[in-house]
C-alpha cells in the first residue's frame, strides 16, 4: 500500500549549484508565505556561517502542499566535506532531484552524491539550473549528465530520467531548453508523477530509522527519521536498537512529543504513520543510525557505515602567554565535552583523546572545510584553544601504507593551464583528462588529499583569481613520496610587548607583515611570512633610542605597509608542521610549538645533526 498524498524527495547538487535558492522559490510558489510576508533570501541557510559563507552546511527539511499532495523537501550541503550529511539523508527518500549548473556541469561532488543515489535505485529528476546565465551551455551539460549516469552504471530506467530547466532565482522550470517557463509547474508535476509515493505498510509494528538530529534548548536531542513501517502516537512506549549493535539490549523510553515538517517550521501531531518524515522528543542519548520500534518487536534497521575520516587535527588547550585573556571556556574538560556534543550531530567526526595527554584531543573529519567550520563555531560560543596544522590518515591495505586521494576538478582560463598543470605536477597530481570549455579549460587530478593543503591560495594566484576548483575524496592509493608543503619560512617575534611602528618598520624588510602597530605580541608569535625557506626572527617592539643629537632627515614618517590579514582557513594553510594556531574568540594567533627561542634552535639544529 502507498501513501498517495505524500512525496519524499531531496536535492542534491555540487556546491554553488543553486539547491537552496530552488527551495526558496519552491516554498514561495508552494503557498509556504502569506500574501503580505516578508521573504528572506536562501531562508534554508538559517545558521549564521552558512549565510556569511553563502553554503548550506547541515540538510534542512522542510514541506511544501502542492494541490491535495504534501511533499517533504530535503536540502542537502553540496560540500564534500559535509558527505556525511547526504549519505543518511539519501535513506529518508524515495527520489532525489539533481541539479547541475548550465555553465559548470557536472562537478566532483555532482559525481558523489549521484553515485550514492543511484546505489540507493532512488529515481532521480535531473534540473539544468541557471538557464538564464549568460555563458550557459545547455545541450553540452545535457550530454555531459547522461554520460555520467553511463559512468556510474545506471539503470535503464534511471537513463531515461526526466530533464526540466529552470531558473532557481526566477522560478521558472520548463520541459524544453530553448523556452523559458513561467512558473515551477512543470516541477511539481513532475514530482507528483515520477517519483513513487512511499510505502505505507500501516498494519506492521512501528518502525522508523533515525537520519538526522536536530536540538533544541527545551527538549535536548530529537530523531528526524521516516517512518518504515506501523503508526506512532504521542507519549507511545518505544525501544531503541542499533543494526551495528546486534547483542546490545534495547533502550527503553517514550515518544514524548512528535512533529511533522509544515513549511519552514514544525507542527505538532499526535499520531504519524508510515511513509511520513517526523521529529521526535523524548529519546536522551539518540543517535544517527539508530532504530526506533516498539518494544515488541525491536528489529534494527541497516545502516548505510559513513566513510571513514580522511584528515585529522589536535585541539589543545590555550597553554601561550595569553590564555585566558579572551575566552569564556578554556579547559580541557569543557573543551571536550564541546567536541563530544559535536559528535552528536555529525557522524563523520571521531574525537579521541591522546595518550599521555590529558589536555589534547584528536578530532577526525572529512576535510579541511568541515573542520574549520568546527573551530569558527566554537570561538563564536567563546571557547578559546589551539589547533595543530591538519594531516591526512594513513590506512594500511595489504601490507602497503596507503593514503586518501582526492579527484579534483579546475575549470580554469585557457592561459592558465600550465601553471596549474605544472604546480599539480610537483604536488604528485596525474592528470586525468583535459576538457575545452569555451574559453576556457576543464581540468581533472587524481592528487594525494595532503597535496591539496595551502594549495588554494596559489590556485587562485595562478589564475589571477577566475579558477574554480572542487575536490572530492575517491580511494586510498599506496603513499605516493614526500610533498614540500611550504616553501617560505615564518617570522617570528623575539620579545613579548607591544608591536612599535620602529620595530615593524624593520621587521617589512625580511618579509610581508601579519600586523599592525599597537598589537600585543609574545615570544615565538609567528608575526609575517619570509620569502626565504628558513625562519626568520624579528624584533617588532624594538624602539627607537632617543638621543639629544638632532639630524636632519633622521625623524622622517616611517611608512608601513599594511598588514596582511589572514582568514581562519589562511590560517590552516599556512602552518608548518612546528607551528601552531590560537583560536580565541576576538584573535588568531600563529606561533611556534616551542615558544623559547634558545629550545627551538636547540629542537632543530638537534634534528638536523
Amino acid at each position: 500500500m502507498q501513501n498517495e498524498k505524500l512525496r519524499n524527495v531531496a536535492i542534491i547538487a555540487h556546491v554553488d549549484h543553486g539547491k537552496t535558492t530552488l527551495v526558496d522559490e519552491m516554498l514561495k510558489q508552494g503557498g509556504v508565505y502569506r500574501a503580505n510576508q516578508e521573504v528572506v533570501d536562501r531562508v534554508m541557510d538559517s545558521n549564521d556561517l552558512e549565510r556569511e559563507r553563502g553554503i548550506t552546511i547541515l540538510a534542512k527539511n522542510t514541506a511544501i502542499e502542492y494541490g491535495d499532495t504534501k511533499i517533504n523537501i530535503v536540502d542537502t550541503p553540496g560540500h564534500a566535506d559535509f558527505g556525511g550529511e547526504v549519505e543518511r539523508i539519501l535513506k529518508m527518500v524515495n527520489g532525489v532531484i539533481l541539479l547541475v549548473d548550465a555553465a559548470e556541469g557536472p562537478m566532483p561532488q555532482t559525481r558523489f552524491v549521484l553515485s550514492r543515489a543511484l546505489e540507493l535505485g532512488h529515481r532521480v529528476i535531473v534540473v539544468v539550473n541557471k538557464i538564464d546565465r549568460p555563458d550557459q551551455r545547455i545541450h553540452e551539460v545535457v550530454d555531459e549528465v547522461l554520460e555520467l549516469l553511463l559512468d556510474l552504471d545506471a539503470t535503464s530506467e534511471q537513463l531515461d530520467s526526466p530533464m526540466l530547466f529552470c531558473s532557481g532565482r526566477n522560478g521558472t522550470a520548463s520541459y524544453s531548453p530553448d523556452a523559458a517557463g513561467v512558473d515551477l509547474k512543470p516541477l511539481f508535476e513532475t514530482i507528483l508523477n515520477y517519483i513513487p509515493a512511499p510505502e505505507a505498510n500501516v498494519d506492521e509494528p512501528f518502525q522508523m530509522l533515525v537520519s538526522a538530529i536536530d536540538y533544541n534548548e527545551f527538549v535536548g536531542r530529537m530523531a528526524i527519521g521516516r517512518i518504515e513501517r506501523g503508526t506512532v502516537r504521542q507519549n507511545q512506549e518505544i525501544a531503541v536498537v542499533n543494526y551495528h549493535t546486534p547483542d546490545a539490549a534495547p533502550k527503553k523510553a517514550k515518544a514524548v512529543a512528535l512533529y511533522e515538517f509544515d513549511g519552514l517550521g514544525k507542527k505538532p501531531v499526535t499520531e504519524a504513520s508510515a511513509g511520513s518524515i517526523i521529529c521526535m522528543s523524548g529519546i536522551g542519548d539518540i543517535t544517527i543510525g539508530d532504530t526506533v520500534c516498539v518494544p515488541t518487536a525491536p528489529d534494527a534497521l541497516p545502516f548505510v557505515k559513513i566513510s571513514a575520516p580522511t584528515i585529522e587535527m589536535t585541539f589543545s588547550i590555550n597553554d601561550s602567554p595569553f590564555a585566558g585573556r579572551e575566552g569564556k571556556f578554556v579547559t580541557s574538560r569543557q573543551i571536550r565535552d564541546r567536541l563530544q556534543r559535536e559528535t552528536l550531530k555529525d557522524v563523520s567526526l571521531r574525537v579521541s583523546d591522546i595518550e599521555g595527554a590529558t589536555d589534547a584531543f584528536n578530532v577526525a573529519g572529512r576535510g579541511e572545510m568541515s573542520l574549520s567550520i568546527l573551530i569558527e563555531t566554537m570561538r563564536r560560543e567563546g571557547y578559546e584553544f589551539q589547533v595543530s596544522p591538519p594531516r591526512v590518515l594513513y590506512q594500511t591495505i595489504d601490507g602497503k601504507k596507503c593514503e586518501p586521494i582526492e579527484r579534483m576538478v579546475a575549470d580554469v582560463p585557457a592561459e592558465c593551464v600550465g601553471a596549474v598543470i605544472e604546480k599539480m605536477g610537483t604536488r604528485k597530481g596525474d592528470l586525468l583528462e583535459m576538457t575545452p570549455v569555451g574559453s576556457r579549460m576543464k581540468l581533472e587530478f587524481l592528487v594525494p588529499s595532503r597535496s591539496l593543503f595551502g594549495y588554494r591560495n596559489e590556485f587562485l594566484t595562478d589564475t589571477r583569481g577566475e579558477g574554480i576548483m572542487a575536490s572530492v575524496f575517491d580511494s586510498y592509493a599506496p603513499f605516493k613520496g614526500e610533498v614540500s608543503r611550504r616553501n617560505t619560512g615564518s617570522l617570528i617575534a623575539f620579545e613579548t610587548g607591544e608591536s612599535i611602528t620602529y620595530g615593524l618598520f624593520n621587521a617589512q624588510e625580511r618579509g610581508a607583515l601579519f600586523i599592525g602597530a599597537g598589537v600585543d605580541v609574545y615570544a615565538g608569535m609567528v608575526v609575517g611570512v619570509s620569502p626565504k625557506q628558513e625562519d626568520i626572527t624579528v624584533n617588532v617592539c624594538k624602539k627607537k633610542q632617543l638621543t639629544n643629537m638632532r639630524a636632519s632627515g633622521s625623524d622622517e614618517a616611517l611608512r608601513l605597509v599594511p598588514p596582511r590579514n589572514l582568514s581562519l582557513e589562511q590560517c590552516l594553510e599556512f602552518l608548518a608542521d612546528d607551528e601552531l594556531l590560537e583560536v580565541t574568540p576576538k584573535s588568531l594567533r600563529i606561533r611556534k610549538s616551542i615558544l623559547d627561542h634558545e629550545r627551538r634552535m636547540k629542537a632543530t639544529h638537534g634534528k638536523k645533526g
